[in-house]
């Protein structure tokens, strides 16, 4: 056993991630049908679909259309098309059940996942130690403090649900459901960039190659079969003195 870092190999990491990933998409799937179900998503669901092809009826007009198409339109179908456009948003119904798809959508996305990641990053690691989740277990690999000590709840909590949800995931995700709803996502997209160039920034130049979600905790993805693990501060520092007093043993003689 060695006291110094013995740093996780990305291979390793990676093949992990993977295994870790199939998992939470299981869970999240799981979570999101459940919580679709409770409330009554599919019912909101049909009748904006309803109201669109009532209207796109009526008016003989498509909806969908990009903007080049609506710009290539006569000026008689531009008028119809407004027309059917302000039948549809004056439809209360309608508009009423396609905010509550928009909200739907948000609550049952974040809140799937917020289940999923919990029950993978953190409930999981809490019941298997040194924070491992079931690819890391798979693969050979812990969390644990760059000193060397055990990780506690707290900094499972905050890589897990700070980083990791908060941050690492909902951020893009919000974007995407915003870029689907049409309803912006321009500075959100930009957010995303610096999160990706960021984490590729702290693969390449830090030192443990530790993400976001390490440096907010203050873990580090370590070999745990060849790693050195202390429960408590108190056993790293009896180690210390222990080795200190052998190294001035040595010296003496």
């Amino acid at each position: 056993m060695n006291f110094d870092l013995q740093k996780g190999s990305l291979t390793k990491r990676l093949a992990a991630w993977l295994l870790d990933i199939m998992l939470l998409l299981t869970l999240v799937v799981g979570a999101a049908s459940g919580l679709g179900a409770l409330l009554g998503y599919d019912d909101y669901q049909q009748q904006p679909s309803a109201a669109y092809e009532k209207y796109q009826t009526q008016f003989g007009i498509e909806f969908q259309i990009t903007q080049e198409a609506y710009d290539a339109l006569a000026e008689e179908e531009r008028e119809l098309y407004d027309e059917a456009y302000k039948a549809l948003n004056a439809d209360e119904e309608a508009m009423y059940a396609y905010n509550m798809l928009l909200n739907l959508s948000m609550l049952i996305t974040s809140g799937s996942i917020f289940i999923g990641i919990l029950i993978a990053e953190f409930i999981v690691p809490l019941l298997l130690k040194n924070g491992q989740t079931v690819g890391k277990k798979a693969f050979g690999l812990g969390v644990i403090r760059p000193d060397g000590v055990k990780v506690t709840g707290a900094q499972m909590f905050i890589r897990s649900i700070l980083g990791k949800y908060a941050l690492e995931t909902m951020i893009p995700v919000y974007v995407l459901l915003m870029l689907f709803f049409q309803t912006g996502g321009g500075i959100g997209i930009l957010l995303v960039l610096i999160i990706g160039l960021t984490q590729l920034g702290l693969l390449i130049f830090n030192r443990n190659k530790c993400l976001i979600h390490d440096l907010l905790a203050s873990t580090v993805v370590v070999d745990i079969a060849s790693q050195m693990v202390f429960e408590t501060t108190d056993d790293l520092i009896a180690y210390k003195q222990k080795l200190h007093a052998e190294e001035a043993f040595r010296q003496e003689y």
